[in-house]
C-alpha cells in the first residue's frame, strides 16, 4: 500500500509539472502577440521557449518510458504546436548546391562591431574580401565606422560597391546597384536607429531597409557591476539580478516603439521592401512579429540548419533579412566569422 501511494504522488506530481510545463509554452508561443508594455513577463517568456521545449521532450520521454499514453498526449500536443516556432531557428533541408547561375540580388547584413577598434584596416578590408567571395551586391552594416587611423574604409569598399548611402551614427549601406533615394530613421532617446535606400536593380526597383534596435542591456548592466567591483565597491547578488530584469525589460519596450516605426515606414514603401538588420530580439517576440509583419522570413523560406547569429555564451538569432511576399528568396545562410560577436547574414532574393 505504501509503494502504490509513492508512485501515485509522483505520477501526480510529474503531471503537474506536466501542465505547468504545457501553459508556460503556450504562454511564450503567444508571448509576442503582445505589446512588452504592462505584459513584460508574457514577452519574457519569449526567451526560454527552447528550455520549455526540451522540458516537454524530457517529460513525453517519462511517459513513454511509464507508458502513460494518455498523458503523453499533453507534451506531443504541446510540441507540435511549437513547429512554427522551431522552423525559425532550425530547418530540415540542405542549400542548394548551385545558385550563381540564378538571377537575382544578394542581400548581406552584418553587425561589425566598429571592426574591433582597430587601427590598421586590416580587419575592414579582410570583411571586404569576404564580402567579394560571397558575391554580395548590397552590404548592409550596423556598427560601422569609416575612420581607420588615417584611412577611409569607405574608399576602398567603393572599389567594389560603388555606391554608398550613411544613416545615424553607425549605419551604412554599400550596394553595386545605383541608389536613386535614402532617409534616415532616427529613434528618439537612442543611439540606435535605422534607414532605407532605394536601389535600381536594371530597372527594377527594391527599398532595402537597414536596422539597428536597442541592445538588451544586458553585457551594459554586467560592464558596470564589473566597474564597481574593480573600485572596491561591492554589488549585491539580488540587485544585479534586479538591474539585468528591469534593463532587459526597458529594453523590450523601446525596441517595440522602434520596431512600429520601421514597419511603419515600410507599409509606405511603393516599391518591394527588404528589412535586414540587427534586431537585438529573438524570434517569436513582440519585435520579430511587429518586423515581420506580412513579410517573408528568408530563413523560414529557404534557410538550412540551425540559425543563430549572436555568438556569446548563449548563441541566439537577432539578425534576420525578411522580404515583401512579391519577392521570392533562393537561399539564405550565414557565415561564421571572427571579426565581431555577430555573423554575417546573407541572402539571394529572385527578381
Amino acid at each position: 500500500m505504501g509503494k502504490l501511494a509513492v508512485h501515485k504522488y509522483f505520477l501526480m506530481m510529474f503531471l503537474i509539472i506536466q501542465i505547468v510545463t504545457s501553459i508556460f509554452t503556450f504562454v511564450g508561443l503567444w508571448g509576442g502577440s503582445k505589446s512588452p508594455v504592462g505584459n513584460t513577463v508574457q514577452a519574457m517568456t519569449v526567451y526560454v521557449l527552447p528550455l520549455l521545449i526540451m522540458a516537454n521532450v524530457i517529460l513525453l520521454a517519462y511517459w513513454v518510458i511509464r507508458r502513460r499514453w494518455i498523458f503523453s498526449a499533453i507534451p506531443t500536443l504541446t510540441i507540435l504546436s511549437c513547429i512554427p516556432y522551431i522552423g525559425t531557428i532550425y530547418q530540415l533541408r540542405s542549400l542548394p548546391e548551385d545558385t550563381d547561375g540564378r538571377y537575382g540580388v544578394k542581400i548581406a547584413t552584418y553587425n561589425v562591431a566598429l571592426f574591433g577598434r582597430e587601427t590598421s584596416g586590416f580587419m575592414a578590408q579582410d570583411i571586404l574580401s569576404e564580402m567579394k567571395k560571397q558575391k554580395v551586391d548590397v552590404l548592409c552594416m550596423q556598427e560601422y565606422s569609416d575612420i581607420c587611423g588615417d584611412k577611409r574604409n569607405s574608399n576602398s569598399y567603393k572599389e567594389y560597391f560603388p555606391y554608398m548611402s550613411t544613416g545615424n551614427n553607425d549605419m551604412v549601406v554599400y550596394s553595386k546597384y545605383p541608389i536613386r533615394g535614402y532617409k534616415n530613421i532616427p529613434f528618439e532617446e537612442s543611439n540606435n536607429s535605422a534607414m532605407w535606400v532605394d536601389i535600381d536593380v536594371n530597372g527594377k526597383m527594391l527599398r532595402i531597409f537597414n536596422v539597428h534596435l536597442e541592445t538588451t542591456g544586458f553585457n551594459r548592466t554586467l560592464r558596470s557591476a564589473a566597474k564597481m567591483e574593480m573600485k572596491g565597491l561591492h554589488v549585491e547578488r539580488n540587485s544585479l539580478i534586479s538591474a539585468i530584469y528591469d534593463n532587459y525589460t526597458l529594453g523590450m519596450i523601446i525596441r517595440a516603439g522602434q520596431a512600429a516605426t520601421v514597419a511603419n515606414e515600410r507599409h509606405n514603401s511603393p516599391v518591394p521592401a527588404i528589412v535586414c538588420g540587427d534586431f537585438n530580439d529573438v524570434p517569436y517576440s513582440y519585435v520579430y512579429n511587429t518586423m515581420l509583419g506580412n513579410m517573408t522570413d528568408g530563413f523560414k523560406e529557404c534557410g538550412s540548419g540551425w540559425m543563430r547569429t549572436y555568438k556569446n555564451k548563449k548563441p541566439v538569432r537577432i539578425d534576420y533579412i525578411f522580404h515583401d511576399k512579391s519577392l521570392n528568396g533562393i537561399t539564405y545562410y550565414r557565415k561564421s566569422l571572427t571579426y565581431s560577436d555577430h555573423d554575417p547574414v546573407f541572402m539571394k532574393i529572385a527578381l
